[in-house]
């Protein structure tokens, strides 16, 4: 019997319709453009304005389009993986709220955390049950509304983040297509520079938190991005070097978007040049969980059967790893 492999049969994303602007920006708060743009790579993001929208609105969309373009209905879903840092609620889970909006009535599903690289990590969890025979029908979502947990008086935050979603199906491939290898980390340590201290059992939501920021995203940048840029970059390179990948063998290196220049360090450290990396961190800025399903998204049309992909991210916590696949479609 041939090897059962997990592999992405349709993608799509969604982003909200308002656009902030750098110039935007520079009226909320000490900066300019051209510090940004040189900084991060970013000119602008998308935001969910509506007070009364969540992170489950920027997935109905997203999902609801992959269905249409796969030609199946929500009752054939079988799990939702919703990776997200910005839940609708503690709980119940994005992922059922999800389920419900669409009409996935035959579907469990719960929430992944693992900041930026939730979506890697859903993707590799996701995969187990696809590998096992289990389901032949899982969705895997990355989508947050980070706008929800910015504030917009921090400099060193509010000109990174985004809100949107990007979603993929998994379907099981006899002929060699699909997830070939990951590789994922952790570091704990790493937590205290990069964070959300509120909310949580830790420090519960009371006028002393809100009072003290502590629902905000915190991040100590210098730290983050010199760790973020050897790990991430690292961590590609070992996942092609153990599945004997040379640069002319892969197709698209799939970035995370969260600063043009650990993207650039990345491609660098793998030998990939930049006609081989997708980026659209200019337009949408960092999406979190959302960032890597959006670029398979927007370059869905130049993506071949057989292409050799490279994922990789890095995320608060800290966490980060790199998968190989190959497109099958």
């Amino acid at each position: 019997m041939s090897k059962i492999q997990a592999a992405i049969t349709a993608v799509n994303g969604y982003v909200p319709d308002y656009i902030l602007t750098n110039k935007e920006l520079e009226t909320m708060v000490d900066t300019n453009d051209e510090w940004i743009v040189s900084r991060t790579g970013i000119s602008e993001r998308r935001i969910l304005k509506d007070p009364n929208k969540a992170t489950s609105d920027l997935a109905v969309p997203a999902v609801k389009g992959l269905l249409e373009k796969r030609g199946i209905s929500a009752e054939e879903i079988e799990l939702i993986i919703f990776c997200t840092s910005t839940p609708d609620m503690l709980f119940p889970a994005t992922a059922n709220i999800l389920a419900d909006k669409i009409g996935a009535k035959n579907a469990w599903g719960y929430d992944l955390q693992a900041a930026c690289s939730g979506f890697l990590f859903g993707l590799t969890t996701a995969a187990q049950f696809i590998e096992s025979g289990k389901h032949k029908k899982v969705l895997v979502v990355g989508g947050d509304k980070m706008s929800s947990v910015v504030n917009y008086k921090d400099r060193n935050t509010c000109i990174l983040f985004g809100d949107g979603c990007g979603c993929v199906l998994l379907e099981p491939n006899t002929e060699g297509y699909g997830l070939q290898d990951s590789i994922l980390r952790t570091d704990g340590s790493g937590g205290q520079y990069l964070n959300i201290k509120g909310g949580g059992s830790l420090h519960p939501a009371s006028h002393e938190t809100v009072d003290a920021g502590l629902h905000y995203a915190y991040q100590e940048g210098r730290t983050v991005f010199k760790f973020a840029v050897t790990n991430m970059a690292d961590v590609a390179a070992e996942v092609m070097e153990r599945n004997n990948l040379k640069a002319e063998d892969v197709a698209w290196l799939v970035p995370h978007q969260a600063n043009k220049r650990i993207i650039d360090a990345t491609a660098e450290r793998a030998g990939l040049p930049e006609e081989k990396v997708m980026v659209n961190i200019q337009k949408y800025g960092n999406t979190t969980s959302a960032t890597i399903p959006m670029c398979l998204w927007e370059w869905e049309s130049k993506l071949k059967k057989g292409d050799n992909l490279i994922l990789a991210a890095f995320g608060g916590g800290f966490t980060w790893g790199s998968v190989y696949l190959k497109w099958a479609y």
